[in-house]
């Protein structure tokens, strides 16, 4: 991968590394924002850890709309720390972030669902902002319900050359498909759709079952609540150099931009992954009539919470996944805190060997990374990339487990 800034001027198409859904959890004056993430979790730790740490090429930052985050971003351009850029967007250093809004929506008779907004610029998220405040409680927080319709917010969205992407969209808990509606077709305008976010239990070839999204494109994200959780789930953009009007077309699979490769969880791993028991706390995983199954088979219980792969195939309009050619390859990839045996001293010495998490995953060979870290660990850290860790699958709100 080259350089960011490396022939970007002349229009030639470099890849990068982008996580699109970040969460803030404290103002650096201490004011709350996302209540159930982590403290550290300000505007400029988030820029920091991904770029010189993670080496994240672009983010989305998706609580921007709140106005004491808006009182960090202009205190980080106002010292010369960052830097508003052309095309749109908030450079530090090697990593320029997009300004985001994850907003809750509900329209009557249904559940709520998440969607997440993107901006080019300071103007106009506040202008966004300034709109919001007169349909929402609590403007400061995220993740807030506003009190408009669906296709009201969509529009507010679009008029303002925002971007517009359902989040984690088949999770029981907020997610479109996952407790709101059997189509995004019944509370949107599909055409004023910009792209898909999957969630961390779901790949390209679930979704494929459902014929409405052959048209989009899909991003995994990660949904961090904590520095750490930066980059579980990320993206390759291919793009002239990261902006949000590269991202738009990125999107659209314009002009040679596009999302070339989804990184997530085998969705076995998500949280969400298969229906759980409450009443004797089962994840069941029995096989795909699971679906199907309105009492619990170990205890009989009718509290059952469907899981994401039960979920789509109640809703499926196909019987087999239709993945057309021109999606990108979907790789299953095992974030690094997740392998056993990798502890704080180990990933001291790989980042201190390699640079940045993403050069331990795509530019380490296994040979060097047993150089620093013994051959066990480097066979553990390729297999986590090619996706070949043994797994048990999660359920219920529990993460799945790497099994070796």
């Amino acid at each position: 991968m080259q350089h960011p800034d490396e022939n970007a001027s002349a229009g030639k198409l470099q890849s990068y590394y982008c996580d699109m859904h970040i969460h803030i959890g404290r103002t650096s004056s201490g004011q709350a924002v996302k209540i159930s993430a982590s403290n550290n979790l300000t505007f400029e730790n988030i820029a920091v850890e991904a770029s010189e740490r993670k080496g994240i090429q672009m983010i989305g930052i998706i609580d921007c709309h709140s106005p004491s985050v808006q009182e960090d971003i202009l205190q980080c351009l106002d010292s010369g720390v960052m830097q508003e850029i052309d095309g749109g967007g908030i450079a530090y250093r090697d990593t320029v972030i997009l300004l985001g809004s994850e907003i809750e929506i509900r329209e009557g008779g249904r559940g709520a669902a998440h969607v997440l907004a993107y901006f080019p610029d300071m103007g106009t998220m506040r202008e966004f902002t300034g709109w919001m405040a007169g349909y929402m409680k609590n403007v400061q927080l995220s993740s807030q319900r506003i009190y408009v319709s669906p296709l009201e917010l969509q529009q507010e969205i679009t008029a303002r050359g925002g971007l517009l992407i359902p989040a984690h969209v088949f999770t029981p808990h907020k997610g479109l498909y996952g407790s709101m509606a059997d189509r995004m077709s019944e509370v949107f305008d599909l055409n004023g759709i910009a792209g898909i976010e999957l969630g961390l239990s779901a790949d390209s070839s679930m979704a494929g079952r459902i014929s409405e999204l052959d048209a989009y494109s899909f991003l995994t994200n990660s949904d961090a609540h904590s520095l750490g959780k930066i980059g579980r789930e990320y993206n390759r953009i291919d793009m002239a150099k990261p902006s949000f009007a590269e991202f738009r077309q990125a999107l659209q699979a314009s002009n040679g931009r596009r999302i070339s490769a989804n990184y997530g969880l085998n969705p076995r791993l998500g949280k969400y992954h298969r229906t759980y028991c409450v009443g004797c706390d089962s994840i069941l995983d029995e096989g795909s009539d699971v679906h199907d199954l309105v009492r619990c088979p170990y205890c009989g219980s009718t509290k059952l919470v469907q899981g994401v792969f039960d979920r789509i195939l109640n809703i499926a309009d196909r019987t087999e996944p239709v993945v057309p050619e021109s999606r990108p390859s979907y790789h299953y990839q095992v974030p690094l805190e997740f392998i056993p045996g990798l502890g704080k001293s180990s990933m001291s010495k790989l980042l201190d060997a390699f640079g940045t998490e993403m050069n331990i995953l795509h530019q380490a060979t296994e040979a060097e990374l047993a150089t620093v870290a013994g051959e066990g660990l480097a066979a553990s850290i390729v297999m986590a990339r090619n996706g070949t860790l043994p797994l048990s699958a999660g359920g219920g709100g529990s993460y799945g487990k790497v099994l070796r």
